[in-house]
């Protein structure tokens, strides 16, 4: 009855010294290809880059094979130096790569391949070259200078180049960042076909942060036209400063962060040479003007020249609009319109109108019997474009006027009213 027990413990310690045996006399046990530390696939990839120093041509895509029988790639991925990955495709068998994005001008790429053999061992390539630099070049300049405006202050990209081309100009305009703190929803507006404006859909936060930089280095535009290095640009946003002038009632209503402030009795363009309705941006402030009518085609010793010294002048169109001081029309201001078409007020309340302003502030002209303010080319009428309508001025909304590059400016008066 004791003998059973201690012969099976027996058989099996026999079992297990045997097995020991055999594990000792064949060695480890076949691993699997996969878990194998990857191969060098020098002779398995090609890279139609070429090597060496020569540069290459960043209009012809770039295409990495697999060489030889059996082995496949599995995975390419290339990169330029600031870390942007070149979009491409990998055949279903594996043979090819190719880009399916363009290449970026005087670029430095890594080319990481991963590869397995006929066997599923895997191998690894990494491989390097940089492209030529453009011959042309297409930069954008921001607009306005650094510095602290009102909440009407449009961004604006002033492009070295014209770019008339739908697709090149969805490039461009993807490339132009404007970015907010705190965010906004904003769009830009091609102007021309070398000018673009930014806007929010509403007037800019009081205190933002907003910024403009440009992507458009190395990138391919439109045929042999790159992008090149542009200079970024801050602002801050100021307090929210509105002006509206009431043309028939005679007086200008100041609100700051929307409380009224001040209001004051001006006079504005009498007929023929009526005030512009409308949103307008103010440009600039000159303590100082020479007002000449012949600035406007007013011929001199006409019945209506005039050729007069003005102060406290905060600009609001290129072609001549201000807000100033003019004491020779105080009797008329608050009750009746007798300028060119500037807004005139005391010398007192134009020289506060002038320190309390910043470019950037809103001018708001109603009731008036002029035209409406220019929507570009004579100062900013940006505000007075409803958002649906700026949206259809983006080169990245389909079917817009943009992407077909059939925006047109409107021009400035040949003949601009004061």
């Amino acid at each position: 009855m004791n003998h059973t027990p201690r012969i099976r413990a027996v058989s099996c310690i026999t079992l297990v010294v045997s097995l020991g045996v055999v594990a000792t006399a064949c060695g480890e046990p076949d691993r699997h290809p996969l878990s194998a530390a990857p191969y060098d696939a020098a002779r398995q990839v090609s890279l139609n880059a070429g090597s060496g120093t020569a540069k290459v041509d960043p209009d012809k895509p770039l295409e990495v094979t697999s060489k030889g029988d059996g082995g496949r790639l599995t995975d390419v991925t290339v990169m330029d130096e600031p870390g942007h990955y070149l979009a491409g495709e990998l055949s279903a068998d594996g043979v090819r790569w190719r880009s399916t994005a363009p290449l970026a001008a005087g670029a430095k790429y890594t080319v990481r391949v991963s590869t397995e053999d006929d066997e599923g061992a895997p191998g690894v390539r990494t491989l390097f070259f940089e492209t030529a630099p453009a011959k042309r070049f297409l930069t954008a300049e921001f607009g306005p200078e650094a510095g602290t405006y009102g909440v009407g202050q449009p961004i604006t990209a002033k492009l070295s180049l014209a770019v008339a081309e739908g697709k090149g100009r969805a490039v461009v305009e993807r490339a132009l960042k404007v970015s907010s703190k705190p965010a906004v929803e904003g769009a830009w507006y091609w102007v021309d076909d070398k000018t673009l404006h930014f806007r929010p859909k509403e007037y800019w936060p009081t205190g933002a942060k907003v910024s403009a930089t440009s992507n458009l280095q190395g990138v391919k535009v439109a045929g042999k036209l790159y992008g090149g290095r542009s200079k970024p640009l801050k602002i801050t946003i100021g307090d929210r400063l509105e002006a509206v002038t009431d043309a028939a009632a005679h007086t200008m209503t100041v609100m700051l962060n929307g409380e009224v402030i001040k209001t004051m009795p001006v006079t504005t363009g009498k007929p023929g040479f009526e005030t512009r309705n409308g949103i307008k941006v103010v440009l600039g402030k000159e303590y100082f003007v020479r007002m000449r009518s012949t600035s406007i085609g007013i011929a001199e010793g006409s019945s209506e020249s005039y050729d007069l010294p003005v102060y406290y002048a905060t600009r609001v169109t290129w072609s001549g609009e201000y807000v100033h001081a003019a004491p020779w029309s105080v009797g008329s201001q608050g009750s009746a319109n007798v300028s060119h078409g500037c807004t005139g007020m005391s010398m007192a309340d134009a020289q506060w109108f002038y320190e309390n302003v910043r470019a950037g502030d809103l001018v708001k002209v109603v009731n008036s019997y002029g035209n409406m303010m220019d929507t570009f080319g004579n100062g900013f009428g940006d505000w007075n474009v409803n958002w649906d309508k700026w949206r259809k001025g983006s080169a990245l909304v389909p079917g817009s006027d943009a992407s077909s590059g059939n925006v047109t400016a409107v021009s400035a008066r040949l003949r601009p009213q004061v």
